[in-house]
C-alpha cells in the first residue's frame, strides 16, 4: 500500500524505516502537507524523502569543516614557515632565562641552539621583528570580524565568505614574493590575509543558522567547528615537510601548495554553496521543506533591524561572550605559555617534536565530535533541556582545562606528564564546540552570525593579554613557582567564566530576536518540560494549519 492509500482512512504512515508514524506527524518531510514529519513534541524530524547523511545541508557541513580547516592553515602555517625562513646561526643571541629546579638548564639550553647552517633561512629577522610579522595576521583578523557579521547579515555570508576566503588563499601564495621583496610587504600581505580571512566565524555561523535544524544542530556545528583542529592537526607536520624537501628552497612551497588548496576550495564553495535551502536549485523538495519547516520559515522572511539595545542588555548574550572570553584565555595560555614553561623549567621543548605539537589539537578534535553526538542524543533523544545540555559541556569544556592547568603546575620535573595534561586539558576543550560556541544559534537564529562576530573579536583581543600576564610574571625568574602563578590566573578565569556562563545561559530564543514577525516567541510558562514548551510555542500556528490541510484527506 502506498504513502496516499496509507493518508485515505488510515491513521498512520510509515518512516524511513518502515515503522509507522501517527499522521497528525506528517507534513513537509514526505513532500506532503507543510511542516514535515514531526515528533511528538511538534518538532520537525526527517521523514521519508529527507537524507539523513547525504543531503544538501550535509554537503554545506563539509564544505564549511573544510573551509575553516583551511582558515586555520593559512593562520598558523607562518608560525612553522619563520623557523625556516630565518637564519638562526647569524642572528645574535642574548642569554635566556631558564631554571635549574629540573637540572642542569645550561647544558640543556646549549644543546637547544645549535643549528645546522644547512638548515638556516634566508631572513635576518631578530625576534622582535618576528612577532610583529606573525601578528600583522590577527590586526586584520580582528578588524573585520564585527563589519562582515553585520554585513553578511544584511546582504547575505556566501560571498563574504568565500571571497574572503579567496582573498586570504591568493594573498597566501604571495608570501614568499613579498618575504623577498622586505619585511613591510610581507607584513601588508599578511594583515591582507587576516582581513580576508575575518569572515569566515560570523559568516559561517550565519550559514549555519540558515541551513541546520535544531535537532542536528550540535553534532553538524560542533563537525564544521572541529575543522580548525583538523587543519592544525594537518598543517603542524605537512609544513614541517615541506620547509624541509618542498620546492623553491623549502619554506616557499608552504605557502604555495597550502595557498593553491585554499584557492580550489574557494572557487568550489563560490560555485556549489548556496545561501539558503530555497536559494538551492537541486536540493530535495522534501529536504528543503524539512529544513524551512524546522527552522520555521525564519529565514526567509525580511531581515529586520538589529536590536543593539536589547542584545546589550540581555545576559544570555553576556553569558556567551564571557564563556568565549574566558575559553580563549585559556586557550592561549594552554597552548602558547605551557609549551614556554617546558622549555624554560624543564628544559624540554614540545615544538621539536611534530607528533606532540599535533597531539593536543588531535585531542580537541576527537573530543569535540564525540561531545556533539551525545548533545544532540541528550536533548533530542532523552529530553534533556537545551538549556542544561550547553551548559553541561560547556561546564566540562571550560573546568576541565581549569583543573588540567592547576594539575601541569605540580607536575614537578615530569615533561611526559605535563604533554599529558596539555593533551588532556585542550582535548576536553572539544566541550565548548557544543556549548557555547554554538549558543547563539539558540537563543538568536536570525543574528546568529552578528553574535559569533561581536564575541569571537572581543574574545581574541582579551586573549592578547595572556601573554602579557605571563610575561610580566615570569620575566626574569622563570620558577615553577613563578609559572604556578600563570597558571593559577587561567585556571581562575576559565572557572570565573565558566561559573557565569552555568549561572545566565540559556538555550531558548529570546524575545529580541524579532518578536514581532515570529510565531513562536512566548514560551508557556510553567510547563513541566522546558523543551517541549519551547518547540510546542515555536510551531503553534504551524501546526494548526497542518492539522487543518490533514483533515481535507
Amino acid at each position: 500500500m502506498g504513502p496516499q492509500d496509507q493518508r485515505n482512512g488510515a491513521t498512520t504512515y510509515p518512516d524511513n524505516d518502515g515503522a509507522a508514524v501517527p499522521l497528525n506527524r506528517v507534513a513537509n518531510g514526505n513532500g506532503n502537507g507543510v511542516n514535515g514529519v514531526h515528533d511528538e513534541e511538534g518538532m520537525p524530524v526527517p521523514g521519508p524523502g529527507v537524507p539523513r547523511w547525504t543531503g544538501a545541508r550535509h554537503f554545506l557541513t563539509l564544505m564549511l569543516f573544510l573551509g575553516m580547516a583551511n582558515a586555520y592553515v593559512m593562520r598558523t602555517n607562518m608560525s612553522v614557515a619563520i623557523v625556516a625562513m630565518v637564519n638562526q646561526t647569524a642572528l645574535p643571541r642574548k642569554e635566556e632565562e631558564v631554571d635549574d629546579e629540573c637540572g642542569d638548564g645550561t647544558v640543556r639550553r646549549n644543546l637547544s641552539v645549535v643549528n645546522d647552517p644547512k638548515e638556516d633561512g634566508e631572513f635576518l629577522w631578530d625576534t622582535e621583528l618576528q612577532a610583529y610579522i606573525l601578528s600583522a595576521f590577527f590586526y586584520g583578523y580582528v578588524l573585520t570580524q564585527i563589519p562582515f557579521g553585520i554585513m553578511a547579515k544584511k546582504y547575505g555570508a556566501k560571498y563574504f565568505l568565500g571571497v574572503g576566503m579567496l582573498v586570504n588563499s591568493v594573498f597566501g601564495l604571495l608570501v614568499p614574493v613579498a618575504a623577498r621583496m622586505g619585511v613591510w610587504p610581507l607584513i601588508f600581505v599578511r594583515f591582507i590575509q587576516g582581513l580576508g580571512e575575518g569572515p569566515i566565524v560570523p559568516c559561517t555561523h550565519a550559514m549555519l543558522a540558515k541551513w541546520i535544524p535544531p535537532n542536528e544542530r550540535s553534532r553538524l556545528g560542533a563537525f564544521v567547528y572541529a575543522g580548525a583542529q583538523f587543519g592544525t592537526v594537518f598543517s603542524l607536520p605537512l609544513s614541517g615537510l615541506l620547509s624541509r624537501y618542498g620546492f623553491d628552497g623549502g619554506w616557499p612551497s608552504i605557502f604555495y601548495v597550502f595557498g593553491a588548496i585554499g584557492t580550489a576550495w574557494s572557487i568550489a564553495f563560490l560555485i556549489w554553496v548556496f545561501e539558503d535551502p530555497d536559494s538551492h536549485p537541486r536540493i530535495r523538495d522534501a529536504e528543503r521543506k524539512f529544513i524551512v519547516g524546522s527552522l520555521g520559515g525564519e529565514k526567509n522572511e525580511k531581515t529586520p533591524p538589529i536590536p543593539w539595545m536589547a542584545v546589550l542588555k540581555s545576559m544570555p548574550f553576556w553569558a556567551i561572550l564571557v564563556a568565549h572570553m574566558g575559553q580563549n584565555y585559556g586557550y592561549e595560555t594552554l597552548l602558547t605559555e605551557l609549551p614556554t614553561y617546558m622549555k624554560q623549567v624543564l628544559h624540554f621543548t614540545i615544538k621539536q617534536n611534530g607528533l606532540l605539537s599535533a597531539l593536543p589539537y588531535l585531542a580537541m578534535w576527537i573530543f569535540s565530535i564525540v561531545v556533539s553526538i551525545v548533545a544532540d542524543w541528550m536533548t533530542w533523544t532523552r529530553g534533556v533541556s537545551l538549556t542544561k545540555t550547553r551548559k553541561l559541556l560547556n561546564g566540562i569544556g571550560m573546568f576541565g582545562p581549569a583543573l588540567a592547568l592547576i594539575a601541569a603546575s605540580y607536575t614537578g620535573c615530569s615533561a611526559p606528564l605535563t604533554v599529558g595534561l596539555l593533551s588532556l586539558g585542550v582535548g576536553l576543550m572539544g566541550g565548548t564546540m557544543s556549548g557555547y560556541r554554538i549558543n547563539h544559534l539558540d537563543i538568536s537564529p536570525r543574528f546568529a552570525g552578528i553574535l559569533m562576530s561581536l564575541t569571537n573579536c572581543i574574545a581574541n583581543v582579551f586573549a592578547l593579554l595572556a601573554p602579557l600576564v605571563a610575561g610580566f610574571i615570569v620575566e626574569g625568574k622563570p620558577t615553577q613557582a613563578a609559572w604556578r602563578v600563570v597558571f593559577f590566573i587561567s585556571a581562575a578565569v576559565y572557572a570565573a567564566c565558566s561559573g557565569f556562563y552555568l549561572i545566565f545561559a540559556s538555550g531558548d530564543v529570546q524575545p529580541w530576536d524579532d518578536p514581532d514577525k515570529d510565531a513562536y516567541t512566548s514560551v508557556e510558562t510553567g510547563a513541566a518540560n522546558d523543551i517541549a514548551a519551547r518547540r510546542r510555542s515555536r510551531r503553534d500556528s504551524q501546526l494548526e494549519q497542518a492539522e487543518t490541510t490533514l483533515q481535507t484527506f
